[in-house]
């Protein structure tokens, strides 16, 4: 019995053709917007978090706030941190180790052709150099990294890599000459691929060798903390805080320094995010209540259109409840069809944003279909349609067969 009302629901629906169509056009929006929206939110989330150097759980990074224009981080703020903040730090009972890093825009040349890029320092002292490297997640792809006594010498990042088009025909590989900022460098080596903007495109020397080119003397951009214990992430960070606001000279809640772990640097790129998704979901909703708006009318419409054969129907022996099963299945299957369009299409849009993020910032996200958000929007959809559906479907029950036959 329910096998024939699908297939009549089927069949009645074809018979009406762009009507049926435009009625499934705000179910189809809706859950478009629902499927790409979370399929881009999730990838978008990982992206970022490569991009900020979030691969690693151990690691927390303080660096000065008050932001004055755009450059690496630490580079345009107020008032920087400090060697000396550094080694204050790596006096606290949780830490470890603590390591002052500097980032810089330089002018990178080879071949005549001149190139902007970020330079990074690295520390000559082997722990420190094991913790940097232990961040950046990334080994060498050709040569070696930078060592101990590598002086005059760089690592690039995977964004040089076989990028002879960039170079003006010819790649850049161990034992080449660049000139960063018109001074002479040996490359050495290329490291692996991180997905990270910076990383991907830095390149990095000897601190001893940044000092002498940049000039920034006490000054530091980042200073990488690890805890001597992962449990003691939370406490390190309170210890970090509580010093930096006593050598800046400001009070809580008036910091001019931020202080990250994983964790809060993650909280704060959900909360972004989520904004974001709840704003898209109301609009989404709005969409949706459009297209439950329309079956309502469609359904209604239908009722009126086939007085005769309901009449017919209920003169042959169909019983209220039939009448009722009919529409409601009918009505049930417009929203179901509209939700499968709307899955497919927003999966679509998922997989395309999430080509479109790994070019923009040089990730490698896999995008992937979420058989459980697809199954969920369907079961969703086909209820939506069915609520849509009881009113019409209950006028078309209670139609009284003579005066159907009549009208």
């Amino acid at each position: 019995m329910i096998k024939d009302f699908f297939s009549l629901a089927l069949k009645n629906l074809k018979s009406r053709g762009i009507r049926s169509w435009l009625t499934l056009l705000g179910i189809f929006i809706g859950i478009t917007a629902v499927v790409s929206l979370i399929s881009l939110g999730n990838g978008l989330q990982l992206a970022v978090a490569s991009q900020m150097g979030l691969a690693s759980n151990e690691l927390i990074t303080v660096q000065a706030g008050g932001i004055t224009g755009y450059g690496p981080p630490g580079s345009t703020v107020v008032e920087p941190i400090t060697k000396g903040d550094a080694r204050a730090i790596e006096r606290l009972s949780s830490v470890e180790i603590a390591v002052r890093q500097n980032i810089k825009s330089a002018k990178v040349e080879f071949n005549d052709v001149v190139n902007f890029r970020y330079v990074g320092s690295v520390s000559n002292k082997e722990e420190e150099r094991d913790l940097m490297q232990t961040r950046a997640n990334a080994g060498p792809i050709m040569g070696k990294l930078v060592g101990e006594n590598d002086f005059g010498k760089v690592t690039l990042g995977y964004n040089f890599y076989d990028k002879s088009e960039e170079w003006g025909g010819e790649a850049i590989i161990p034992g080449d000459t660049i000139l960063i900022n018109d001074e002479r460098f040996e490359v050495i080596g290329i490291r692996e691929k991180v997905g990270s903007l910076i990383s991907d495109n830095a390149v990095s020397m000897l601190e001893e060798d940044m000092e002498d080119l940049f000039e920034y003397g006490n000054i530091a951009d980042l200073i990488i903390v690890k805890p001597k214990s992962e449990d003691l992430m939370d406490k390190t960070k309170a210890d970090i805080e509580k010093l930096l606001r006593q050598r800046r000279g400001v009070k809580e809640g008036e910091e001019n320094f931020e202080v990250s772990t994983p964790e809060s640097a993650l909280a704060t790129i959900n909360s972004v995010l989520e904004g974001v998704q709840i704003f898209i979901l109301i609009v989404a909703s709005i969409s949706i209540f459009i297209g439950l708006i329309g079956i309502i009318n469609t359904m209604t419409t239908s009722v009126m259109e086939r007085k005769k054969e309901i009449g017919i129907t209920k003169s042959v022996g169909a019983r209220n409840e039939h009448i009722f099963s009919q529409f409601f299945i009918e009505s049930s299957l417009l929203g179901l069809i509209g939700g499968l369009a709307g899955a497919i299409f927003g999966t679509f849009i998922g997989f395309a944003g999430t080509y479109g993020i790994n070019n923009l910032l040089g990730t490698e996200l896999v995008p992937n279909i979420d058989f459980v958000l697809i199954f969920l929007t369907l079961l969703g959809s086909f209820l939506i349609g069915g609520i849509a559906g009881i009113i019409p479907a209950m006028k078309a029950a209670k139609q009284n067969p003579v005066e159907a036959l009549r009208g």
